[in-house]
Order: C-alpha cells, then structure tokens, then sequence
C-alpha cells in the first residue's frame, strides 16, 4: 500500500474525479469545511501522516473537528474499501454521532459514504478475532460473552476453589485482627470473605491485570517484592486469577478482555499482520485518555504502515486528561495519553485545542479557576503530591471563541448570573430551589434544556421520589405549567436488572438455607426498598434456618427482622403454590416493580417458558436464566439497546443524570447540587464488616500495587503506602468529574452545598451538617458577586 502522505494529490486535475457543478465542486466545498474549523480543529485536518496527540478541553469540538478530518483525508487521498480509515471510539453511541458527522461531510462533498469504518475499541478487537479464529483462539460461534461483575456466578466459584486450595492462607485472612475465635464472629467473617472481599479481589484484579497485558505469573512475581503484608494479597489475586483463566475456557466464556488480546494473538501472524495494515491508511481514536494499555497497543499496531521501512504510524489520538474519570474503575489511567502527548511534543506532532463555544465566559473562568486551584491544593498537600505521578489536571485552561467564529451562538451570553452559588438549608430545600430556578427558565424560553447532575444514583432517584410525592404536588404541577418534561435516566435504565434480580430471587427460593442466596436476596430487596437496609445481612445469612424458622427457645428477633423474614417467607410459599409462569411474576410484585418492569418480567417468563419447552422445573428454569443474564442476550420492555443522546437533551426537558452520564453532553442550564466534601472528593472507606482485616481494602491496595509496576515503578508499594496512594488518585479522579460536571453548563451553572445533608444517601431518614466540597468556598471568594443569598 503506497499511501503518499507527504505528497497528496490534487483531486481536482485527477482524470477519474467526479465530474460536479461549480456549485458542488469537491475542492470548494472541501475548502468549506476547512474553513469552518477552529484553530485548533484545523491543526487536525491538516494531518498528513505520522503520529499525532491532540489535548482539546471540554467544548472544543473534538469529534466535530475529527469527522471533518476524516472526510478531508478520505477526499485527498480517494480512500475506499480496500484502503481505509479506522475511526475508534469508546462509547457505542459515539460511535453513531461521529459516523453521521462524516456521512454529512462526505455529502458535501458528493462523495459515496465509504473508505471509513466506525468501531468501539471492543468492536474493532471482535471483529480481527472473529475473522481468524484459529489464531485468536477464541470461537464466537460457540462461546458466550460474560461481563465481569462481583456476583458473576464464575467468580464466585473461583472463590470457593481458593478457599478450598488454600486453607492455610485463608485461615491466616479469617483470623485477620482481634479475632476471639467466637463461633458467631467466624461464621460473619467466612461470609464478609465469600461474598464481598475475595469477589471484589478477583473483580478489580482480573479486570485491571488483564486489560494491561499482566498473567497471574506476573502478579505471582509482583507479590514477592512486596513488603508489610501480611494477607500477601497479590498472592490471593494471583490465586484467583489463575482459578478464573482456568474456568473461562472449561466453560468456554470469553470475557471483553479476551477480545482484545485474541485480537493481538492475530497480529502476532506477521502474514495476517502484514495483510490487516495494508487494508488500513490510519487510525484515529477518539477519547483516547479512556484506553487501556492493551487498548492502544493494538491501535499502533494496526496503524503501521507496512510499506515504509521505518514503520511509521499513522495515528491521530485526540483526547482530554482532565475528562478522565474511569481510572479508579478500569484500567484506563490519564498518565498513557499524557506519556502519549509528552512523546508527540518534541517533535511538533501534538496540537492542542484550546478554544470553547460551548460554555458563556463566567462558567469557562470558573472552570479554570477550579483547575489552578485543584492543581494548587494537591502541591500544596506534600503527602497526596508525592503518591500522584502527576497533578490531577492538565495546565490546560479553556479559551473563548473567536468573534467571528463559525459555530452559532457560540460563548451564549449567560442567563441570569452565569455562575450562580448557593447554600441552602437541606436537600429538600435544594430540591425546591432549584424546581422555582427551572420554572423561570423555561417560562423565559421553553426552547432549552437542563439537567440535575448528580453524584450518585441514590441522589437522583432522591430527586425525582421527592417530587412525585403527593404533599409536593405543588412542584410538579408548576413544572407541568411551565411545559418541563422530567427524564430520570437512572429509573429507565433499571429495567435492566430484572433478569438479575429475578434469578437472584429464584436461586434463593431454590436453596433458601444457602448463606450467600440468602443475603444476594435480601441485598437485592433492600436495593428495591421492600425491607429495612439497616441489618447486617451477613449475619443474618450465617444462621439461615434460625432467621427463617425460628423456635421458641431462639433469641427473639427484632421488628425489622421479622419484616425481611416475613417478605422471604412469602417467596417460599408462593413457591409451592404458583406455577413457575405466576411465581416469576409474583417475584416482580414484592419487589415493587413498576408497569415497565412488570412488562419486562412477563416478557421474561414468557421467554423462559418457550426455552425451557415443557420442562418448568426450577432449576430448568434457573440455568435457562443464568445463561440469559451471563451473556446479556435479553433486552427489556421498551428499552433501546444504544441510546441516543437527543433523550438526554431534548427541548423543554429537565434529565436527572449522574456526572458519569453526562460526560459528553451539554444542556443550557446546568445544575450541580449536594456538593458536599463528603460527596466530592469523598474518600476511600472501608465498610464496618471488612474492618477486622485492617483499616483497608484488599482490591485498592492490589489495584495500585498493580499501577505502580506498569508505571515502571522501582518499588511496589507496601499496604499503607498503597492505600494511601488510592485515596490520593480518587480524590483526583473526583474533582476531574466535578471538572466535567461544571463544563456541561452553557449558560447556566448552577451549584450548592446544602448545610444540612444525609450522613449516608441510603438512609434518609436523618440530616446531618456537612462540611461543604473544599471547592465551593474557594468559588464563593473568587466570585463573590454570584453567591445568592
């Protein structure tokens, strides 16, 4: 493949170029689109081969300024089929925005919409495994696709193998601290290790070692070098790994991860290799600070260039450091874009995208001030400085727009304050504030939007509770006057989980004395709100037949057990009462479904009693379930499988969203409470049933131990130092996401630290005074005038 990247031709003089009108000719509509890009944007689209990093900050217009590059490249270079772009990024519905921005320009230019293909990394990686088989070692056809969760039925059971295979080492963690050898306090203990400690190890660990190219071998000689000890949890994660690599292909699963390192197993073919880069002009990646490790190798592998003898990549990766808010979740880590960016420097290979028409000027200042100070207050902090390679956030402040810039409306001017900060009583007062601030807005102009960020899925269904409730009727129906529809995404994308739960709640009413279907049972009914959350669920399933049928000479149970036994009895009964169709159904009643989720649920019983083909035993039933919730292959009433980003955006609509959610959105008017220090930045904690092995958790300490051997660390960190060192990388992961929170706004940002809040957003029964987010103190004296009184 001869590519010509530092000679393009001129397709104008081409004799084989399309013959248009004046009026449509390619080169002029091609200089239109170049024309219409920022700066920084056309730092992209004048790429002519090689490597290139682009840091844009948020509302630069990454993805537009990507599918106008990639149009232009495919224009310049007569890109087809068989010589192609590969545009990669991290989200299904991403992909879809991006795929129809370069359709448009390729309209434009009256080009047939090919010479690009469109891929999540995961996509990309699926589909090189599942073109050669026998060199990924992975058949499609007959495997089935897991998602790695705590309560995987696979990670469970290589738990229990460890624990079998390694009692010695297990009894030294039951001992932990303090451990009087009572019969009750072990028993609690062996539940806390079975069903939260190890699955959560084994979670984090598998997930986090594989993505980044680590074997249980190299976990193994990790956990030799580590010090203070004396779990030796790296040991424990190398154990469990083993047992899950083991049971995958038993089993024949394959996990997401697998996708990716069966496609590196294919590129190790030099042929196929060989054959794949030819097929291939570039690649360019979008979000690129959210990629794995694994991720980017297989990117730079494919983007290669075969026919050069250097080995040239031809890779344009655009991204934003300081939007990295996976890292203490995944094993995308900002420090590989950054390294990335760092390379590219020196040899004039990196562009950055500094200008912003998103956001009105006062919530860009605000954004940068957040920046400094964040960035100021971690240096400041010699401990937490010394455990970060780096400061939380990038020195990369947001710029304004020129005035002749092209996109419209581009820095709106602010509506009311712009910035606007507030200290309300309670939440129920901020609830209320921001329910009247709505009112105005959309009674101005019902042509705009606005969204409640919040923090945690408990707030927001907090939000949207509290305004459905009869005595608050005032509210809902000054929403309603004022035309403002209410869209909380966290309730239409519960319906999700009812196959999980429904299995949950089965596997229990099969083997109802199990200690770990008990407590899944009880956890999931407490999620639900149909018992009190206040008990201790793992004592309770310690001595399952004596909380579910106990005698006159047990210990009186309290009222709030009597409740949950009360709700398990009434499942057991109905189990020999109801035929197995009633009985899927009656489990979608005492778990207090709505009518979508009840939809779903006989949606899903229908489904099961057409598998299962006459034979409606439970455990016919049940296994049936488990292959439909492992390889997700059931979708729910009403519910589309990718969403698009107009339901979170539409006009007239207040969406009730998580921070997480938002990323990548924007809406008019933004509003950001319960911004509370507890909140954000929060803190690393460790739950009162895990506190007997120490004031830590086993997978954090693991997952930084991890971080610091790929970051070529020269010592792996002892448990302390690792803990701490945790707590250092989520306190700047969480200002990053407050950081994209606040640069949602367009032309309104508002923000409050209620004084009084829950101590815990499980429990709202008692409302505490809380310490504001450290951030909004600073806010309130950098910008005095914008405080509400």
């Amino acid at each position: 493949m001869n590519k010509d990247i530092d000679t393009p031709p001129n397709p104008s003089s081409d004799a084989n170029s399309l013959s248009v009108s004046q009026s449509n000719n390619p080169e002029i509509e091609s200089q239109k689109i170049y024309n219409s890009l920022r700066s920084g944007q056309q730092k992209m689209a004048d790429w002519k081969g090689g490597k290139l990093a682009v840091s844009a900050v948020p509302g630069a217009g990454k993805s537009t300024g990507m599918a106008a590059t990639a149009a232009l490249t495919i224009y310049r270079y007569k890109l087809h089929s068989r010589n192609q772009l590969v545009i990669v990024t991290f989200t299904r519905s991403a992909a879809v925005n991006i795929k129809n921005k370069i359709c448009e320009n390729l309209n434009k230019l009256n080009l047939p919409q090919t010479g690009f293909i469109v891929h999540t990394l995961h996509g990309l990686a699926l589909q090189i495994a599942a073109r050669y088989p026998e060199l990924s070692e992975l058949n499609l056809e007959t495997s089935t696709l897991v998602t790695l969760t705590q309560s995987h039925q696979l990670i469970r059971t290589c738990v229990e193998q460890w624990i079998i295979n390694n009692p010695i080492h297990y009894q030294r963690i039951l001992e932990g601290r303090k451990f009087d050898k009572e019969e009750t306090e072990r028993l609690r203990r062996h539940s806390v290790l079975r069903t939260e400690v190890l699955p959560n190890l084994a979670t984090v660990v598998i997930h986090e070692a594989k993505s980044s190219g680590l074997f249980p071998q190299d976990l193994w000689e990790i956990s030799e070098t580590t010090t203070g000890d004396n779990y030796n949890i790296l040991a424990i994660a190398a154990g469990l790994y083993e047992n899950y690599e083991r049971l995958l292909k038993s089993r024949n699963f394959i996990d997401y991860d697998d996708m990716i390192l069966g496609a590196l197993r294919v590129l190790k073919n030099p042929t196929i290799k060989t054959l794949l880069q030819k097929q291939i002009f570039a690649v360019f990646e979008d979000e690129a600070q959210d990629s794995s490790p694994l991720q980017t190798e297989l990117l730079e592998i494919l983007a290669t260039d075969a026919n050069n003898p250097e080995n040239t990549q031809n890779i344009i990766r655009v991204g934003d450091p300081n939007q990295a808010i996976n890292s203490t979740f995944t094993p995308a880590d900002p420090i590989y874009f950054r390294k990335f960016c760092q390379d590219c420097f020196p040899q004039e290979k990196m562009a950055t995208m500094a200008e912003a028409g998103r956001s009105t000027p006062i919530i860009i200042n605000a954004a940068n001030f957040m920046l400094e100070w964040v960035n100021r207050e971690f240096i400041k902090n010699k401990n937490r400085a010394s455990l970060l390679i780096e400061t939380p956030l990038e020195y990369q402040t947001i710029q304004p727009v020129a005035k002749d810039d092209p996109q419209p409306n581009a820095n709106p001017a602010p509506e009311g304050l712009g910035l606007e900060i507030c200290e309300p009583d309670d939440i129920y007062h901020s609830v209320k504030l921001i329910v009247a601030r709505v009112q105005e807005l959309f009674s101005k102009n019902s042509e705009t939007n606005a969204a409640i960020l919040v923090r945690n899925n408990n707030q927001g269904k907090f939000i949207a509770e509290y305004l459905n409730k009869d005595e608050n009727c005032q509210l809902k129906e000054g929403l309603d006057k004022s035309g403002v529809m209410i869209y909380e995404v966290r309730e239409m994308e519960r319906y999700s989980q009812v196959p999980k739960e429904v299995l949950t709640i089965l596997q229990f009413i099969e083997r109802p004395h199990s200690p770990d279907f008990l407590k899944a049972a009880l956890t999931v009914a407490s999620q639900r709100d149909v018992i009190p959350k206040q008990l201790d669920f793992n004592a309770i399933a310690t001595q399952s037949e004596k909380f579910l049928y106990p005698v006159p000479l047990d210990p009186p149970q309290s009222e709030n057990e009597k409740k949950c036994r009360y709700w398990c009895c009434e499942l057991l009964k109905a189990r020999l009462e109801l035929p197995i169709y009633r009985l899927i159904a009656f489990i979608g009643l005492k778990l207090n479904y709505d009518q979508t989720e009840l939809a779903t649920t006989d949606k899903l019983a229908d489904h099961l009693v057409k598998q299962t083909k006459g034979s409606h035993s439970l455990n016919n039933i049940i296994t049936n379930l488990s292959e439909i919730v492992n390889s997700e292959r059931f979708s729910a009433v009403n519910i589309e499988e990718d969403r698009n980003e107009e339901l979170y955006t539409k006009k007239s609509q207040l969406t009730i969203i998580t921070m997480h959610k938002a990323k990548g959105l924007d809406w008019d008017y933004v509003f950001l409470p319960f911004l509370q220090a507890k909140i954000i930045p929060g803190e690393l904690w460790v739950s009162q049933n895990q506190k007997f092995l120490g004031e830590f958790s086993f997978e954090e300490v693991a997952r930084a131990q991890i971080r610091s051997r790929l970051h070529q660390k020269n010592n792996i960190p002892d448990v302390k130092r690792a803990w701490e060192h945790a707590k250092a990388l989520k306190t700047a992961e969480e200002y990053r996401l407050l950081y994209v929170a606040m640069t949602r706004g367009k032309k309104l940002l508002w923000m409050s630290a209620e004084k009084k809040s829950p101590f815990s957003w499980n429990n709202l029964n008692k409302l505490e005074y809380q310490k504001p987010c450290p951030l909004i103190p600073a806010l309130k004296q950098q910008f005095p005038d914008h405080v509400i009184k």
